[in-house]
Protein backbone atom coordinates (compact mmCIF):
# COMPACT_ATOMS: atom_id res chain seq x y z
CA UNK A 1 0.00 0.00 0.00
CA UNK A 2 2.60 2.48 1.11
CA UNK A 3 4.83 1.85 -2.06
CA UNK A 4 1.73 2.38 -4.51
CA UNK A 5 0.81 5.63 -2.91
CA UNK A 6 4.71 6.82 -3.46
CA UNK A 7 4.67 5.48 -6.32
CA UNK A 8 1.51 7.80 -7.41
CA UNK A 9 3.26 11.03 -5.56
CA UNK A 10 6.63 10.31 -7.08
CA UNK A 11 4.92 10.76 -10.42
CA UNK A 12 3.54 13.24 -9.72
CA UNK A 13 6.55 15.30 -8.45
CA UNK A 14 9.05 14.18 -10.85
CA UNK A 15 6.71 15.13 -14.26
CA UNK A 16 5.69 18.61 -12.67
CA UNK A 17 8.05 20.31 -10.86
CA UNK A 18 10.95 17.93 -12.81
CA UNK A 19 9.76 17.38 -16.34
CA UNK A 20 10.91 14.03 -16.25
CA UNK A 21 10.50 11.91 -19.24
CA UNK A 22 11.18 8.05 -19.91
CA UNK A 23 12.37 6.08 -23.04
CA UNK A 24 12.71 2.49 -24.13
CA UNK A 25 9.46 1.18 -21.80
CA UNK A 26 9.80 -0.93 -25.00
CA UNK A 27 12.72 -2.83 -23.61
CA UNK A 28 11.19 -3.90 -20.71
CA UNK A 29 10.22 -7.45 -20.49
CA UNK A 30 6.75 -7.78 -18.77
CA UNK A 31 7.63 -10.39 -16.36
CA UNK A 32 9.92 -13.14 -14.88
CA UNK A 33 12.93 -12.14 -13.33
CA UNK A 34 15.16 -9.48 -13.99
CA UNK A 35 17.85 -6.56 -12.96
CA UNK A 36 17.81 -3.33 -12.92
CA UNK A 37 20.51 -1.66 -13.17
CA UNK A 38 21.52 2.14 -13.35
CA UNK A 39 23.80 4.65 -12.54
CA UNK A 40 23.86 6.64 -9.45
CA UNK A 41 24.59 10.73 -8.96
CA UNK A 42 21.35 11.18 -6.21
CA UNK A 43 19.68 10.03 -3.68
CA UNK A 44 16.61 10.85 -5.70
CA UNK A 45 17.48 8.02 -8.34
CA UNK A 46 15.60 4.93 -6.58
CA UNK A 47 12.37 6.62 -6.65
CA UNK A 48 12.69 8.39 -10.00
CA UNK A 49 13.33 4.42 -11.51
CA UNK A 50 10.79 3.26 -9.21
CA UNK A 51 7.97 5.67 -9.84
CA UNK A 52 7.68 5.28 -13.44
CA UNK A 53 8.85 1.60 -13.85
CA UNK A 54 5.88 -0.79 -14.42
CA UNK A 55 6.52 -3.36 -11.79
CA UNK A 56 7.37 -3.33 -8.35
CA UNK A 57 11.44 -2.67 -7.68
CA UNK A 58 13.38 -4.57 -4.72
CA UNK A 59 16.23 -2.36 -4.27
CA UNK A 60 19.50 -3.35 -3.11
CA UNK A 61 20.24 -0.10 -0.37
CA UNK A 62 23.02 0.38 1.75
CA UNK A 63 22.71 -1.07 5.34
CA UNK A 64 23.20 2.65 7.03
CA UNK A 65 19.57 3.90 5.19
CA UNK A 66 18.05 1.45 7.22
CA UNK A 67 18.92 3.09 10.80
CA UNK A 68 17.43 6.60 10.03
CA UNK A 69 13.67 6.26 11.75
CA UNK A 70 11.52 7.84 9.02
CA UNK A 71 14.05 6.89 5.86
CA UNK A 72 14.27 3.30 7.38
CA UNK A 73 10.79 3.08 7.58
CA UNK A 74 9.69 4.00 4.69
CA UNK A 75 12.29 1.55 2.43
CA UNK A 76 11.71 -1.57 4.91
CA UNK A 77 7.84 -1.40 3.72
CA UNK A 78 8.84 -0.58 -0.58
CA UNK A 79 10.80 -4.09 -0.90
CA UNK A 80 14.54 -2.92 0.13
CA UNK A 81 16.59 -4.76 1.61
CA UNK A 82 20.31 -3.99 3.15
CA UNK A 83 23.96 -4.37 2.01
CA UNK A 84 26.89 -3.77 3.63
CA UNK A 85 29.19 -1.58 1.04
CA UNK A 86 32.87 -2.21 0.97
CA UNK A 87 32.89 -6.52 1.84
CA UNK A 88 31.70 -9.01 -0.32
CA UNK A 89 28.21 -9.39 1.55
CA UNK A 90 26.89 -12.82 0.90
CA UNK A 91 23.74 -12.15 3.01
CA UNK A 92 23.03 -9.74 0.41
CA UNK A 93 23.78 -11.80 -2.46
CA UNK A 94 21.72 -14.24 -0.82
CA UNK A 95 18.65 -12.07 -0.79
CA UNK A 96 19.36 -10.77 -4.03
CA UNK A 97 19.38 -14.42 -5.74
CA UNK A 98 16.24 -15.34 -3.52
CA UNK A 99 13.91 -12.32 -5.00
CA UNK A 100 14.90 -13.31 -8.89
CA UNK A 101 14.39 -16.38 -8.10
CA UNK A 102 10.62 -15.77 -7.77
CA UNK A 103 10.35 -13.82 -10.82
CA UNK A 104 10.68 -10.55 -9.12
CA UNK A 105 12.23 -7.15 -10.08
CA UNK A 106 16.11 -6.22 -8.20
CA UNK A 107 17.48 -2.66 -8.26
CA UNK A 108 20.66 -2.09 -8.38
CA UNK A 109 23.53 0.45 -8.60
CA UNK A 110 26.70 -1.03 -10.60
CA UNK A 111 28.92 1.66 -8.98
CA UNK A 112 28.45 0.79 -5.56
CA UNK A 113 28.21 4.68 -4.29
CA UNK A 114 26.87 7.92 -5.94
CA UNK A 115 28.77 9.88 -8.67
CA UNK A 116 27.52 13.19 -6.93
CA UNK A 117 29.96 15.26 -9.60
CA UNK A 118 28.01 12.83 -12.52
CA UNK A 119 31.32 11.43 -13.58
CA UNK A 120 30.72 7.26 -13.26
CA UNK A 121 33.00 5.48 -11.65
CA UNK A 122 33.93 1.70 -12.58
CA UNK A 123 31.70 -0.62 -11.70
CA UNK A 124 31.94 -3.47 -8.92
CA UNK A 125 31.31 -7.29 -9.73
CA UNK A 126 28.52 -7.85 -7.68
CA UNK A 127 25.61 -7.46 -10.42
CA UNK A 128 27.53 -9.55 -12.97
CA UNK A 129 27.68 -12.06 -9.93
CA UNK A 130 24.45 -12.18 -9.31
CA UNK A 131 23.42 -12.10 -13.21
CA UNK A 132 25.57 -15.21 -12.89
CA UNK A 133 23.96 -17.02 -10.67
CA UNK A 134 20.56 -16.52 -11.88
CA UNK A 135 20.38 -16.43 -15.25
CA UNK A 136 18.47 -13.17 -14.81
CA UNK A 137 18.61 -10.57 -18.22
CA UNK A 138 20.00 -6.81 -16.98
CA UNK A 139 18.54 -3.75 -17.96
CA UNK A 140 20.02 -0.77 -18.17
CA UNK A 141 18.81 2.31 -17.10
CA UNK A 142 20.57 5.33 -17.67
CA UNK A 143 19.54 8.73 -15.67
CA UNK A 144 19.84 12.09 -16.59
CA UNK A 145 19.89 15.46 -14.66
CA UNK A 146 19.54 14.08 -11.28
CA UNK A 147 23.07 15.16 -10.07
CA UNK A 148 21.86 18.84 -10.72
CA UNK A 149 18.90 19.12 -8.83
CA UNK A 150 19.65 22.06 -6.63
CA UNK A 151 23.16 21.81 -6.97
CA UNK A 152 25.58 22.92 -9.75
CA UNK A 153 23.55 25.94 -11.66
CA UNK A 154 20.71 23.20 -12.29
CA UNK A 155 18.34 23.80 -9.26
CA UNK A 156 14.96 21.91 -11.65
CA UNK A 157 16.70 20.28 -14.15
CA UNK A 158 14.46 17.95 -16.61
CA UNK A 159 15.22 14.63 -15.60
CA UNK A 160 15.32 11.92 -17.94
CA UNK A 161 15.42 7.98 -17.50
CA UNK A 162 16.04 5.66 -20.77
CA UNK A 163 15.85 1.84 -20.31
CA UNK A 164 17.76 -0.10 -22.98
CA UNK A 165 18.10 -3.61 -24.09
CA UNK A 166 18.13 -6.42 -21.87
CA UNK A 167 21.90 -7.98 -21.52
CA UNK A 168 22.43 -11.32 -20.14
CA UNK A 169 25.49 -12.78 -19.10
CA UNK A 170 27.00 -16.14 -20.93
CA UNK A 171 29.93 -16.62 -19.48
CA UNK A 172 31.42 -18.87 -16.69
CA UNK A 173 30.42 -17.66 -13.34
CA UNK A 174 33.53 -18.32 -12.15
CA UNK A 175 35.63 -16.77 -13.97
CA UNK A 176 35.90 -13.46 -12.11
CA UNK A 177 37.26 -11.29 -14.81
CA UNK A 178 34.40 -12.03 -16.76
CA UNK A 179 31.98 -11.15 -14.30
CA UNK A 180 33.74 -8.28 -13.37
CA UNK A 181 33.90 -7.47 -17.56
CA UNK A 182 29.84 -8.16 -17.89
CA UNK A 183 29.51 -5.46 -15.22
CA UNK A 184 31.83 -3.03 -16.96
CA UNK A 185 30.03 -3.43 -20.15
CA UNK A 186 26.20 -2.73 -18.80
CA UNK A 187 27.95 0.47 -16.99
CA UNK A 188 29.49 1.71 -20.51
CA UNK A 189 26.05 0.76 -22.17
CA UNK A 190 24.58 3.12 -19.50
CA UNK A 191 27.31 5.68 -20.50
CA UNK A 192 26.48 5.45 -24.20
CA UNK A 193 22.54 5.79 -23.37
CA UNK A 194 23.14 9.37 -21.47
CA UNK A 195 26.02 10.83 -24.33
CA UNK A 196 23.44 12.53 -26.18
CA UNK A 197 22.11 14.38 -22.89
CA UNK A 198 24.56 15.23 -20.84
CA UNK A 199 24.85 18.65 -22.14
CA UNK A 200 21.50 19.66 -22.31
Amino acid sequence: MLYHLLKILFQILFRLVFRASVEGRENIPKDGRLILAANHMSDADPPLIGCFFTRPVCYMAKEELFEMPVIGFIIRHCYSFPVHRGAADRAAIKTAVTILKQDLVLGIFPEGTRAKNGRMHKAEAGVGLIAAMTGAPVLPTAIVGTDKIFANGGFLPKLRVIYGKPMTFTGNRKDKEALEAFSQSILDEIARMKAPYENQ
